[in-house]
């Protein structure tokens, strides 16, 4: 019997086929790829006057000028010279990593499926890995961010919401609510993990040791 609200073998099976071609369909775009240039030289810029001249010497002028836009072009792509700073850019999941995990997938057991697919999404950090962290050290410096930084944090709890409700189904033994609670603990203790190791660490070795600590505790294994 096939469980409520889960595709079937062969669903399952064009659903990854289907998030697959999306995924990897070809050349992104000449459009695309030039935004993803100027929002990344606006990121580099904000990020390097910061750590010259301090966050608040900083202007969203001064920043313009440094990565050659106008302030119109600038607030097209951030909200505030923070979100700039910080390196918030759109965070999609993998259609692909989606797909499998809605589909039960990789291996049937829910931590374990959601660690693999957290893994995606943090290997696959839009602005880059070295901005991303850079982004998570100004945060440990200056303390005002944080809370800009765990709203875009949190600002992603309902795709991986709907993820798990999908997956779940009708009725389901855990709330969907709870499992993305839980899902954005552990990619914000990976990231402070991750920062606090170095750029040539593996942040999926950081997420698995998390993961392993978060069974430990619930497991009653620590004291």
């Amino acid at each position: 019997m096939i469980a409520p609200g889960r595709p079937d073998a062969t669903t399952s099976s064009s659903l990854e086929a289907l998030a697959l071609a999306l995924e990897t369909s070809g050349d992104v775009g000449l459009r695309e790829r030039k935004k993803r240039a100027r929002r990344e030289s606006l990121i580099d810029a904000t990020q390097r006057l910061v750590e010259r001249d301090g966050i608040d010497s900083v202007t969203v002028e001064a920043i313009c000028e440094a990565a050659g836009v106008s302030t119109r072009t600038f607030f097209n792509y951030f909200e505030s010279k923070d979100d700039a700073l910080l390196g918030h850019v759109p965070w999609p999941v993998s259609p692909v990593a989606a797909a499998r995990f809605v589909e039960g997938g990789p291996s049937g057991d829910l931590l374990v499926d959601l660690e693999e697919l957290l893994a995606t999404v943090i290997e696959q950090q839009p602005a880059g890995h070295e901005r991303f962290r850079r982004a998570i050290a100004l945060v440990a410096h200056e303390p005002r961010l944080l809370a800009r930084h765990m709203a875009w944090f949190e600002s992603h709890r309902s795709e991986i919401h709907q993820l798990v409700e999908q997956r779940l189904g009708p009725a389901p033994s855990v709330d969907p609510e709870t499992v993305a609670s839980i899902a954005m603990l552990l990619v914000h203790a990976t990231a402070q993990r991750w920062e606090s190791t170095g750029a040539d660490s593996d942040p999926r070795a950081h997420l698995a040791a998390v993961v392993a600590e978060v069974r430990a505790l619930f497991a009653g294994d620590l004291r």
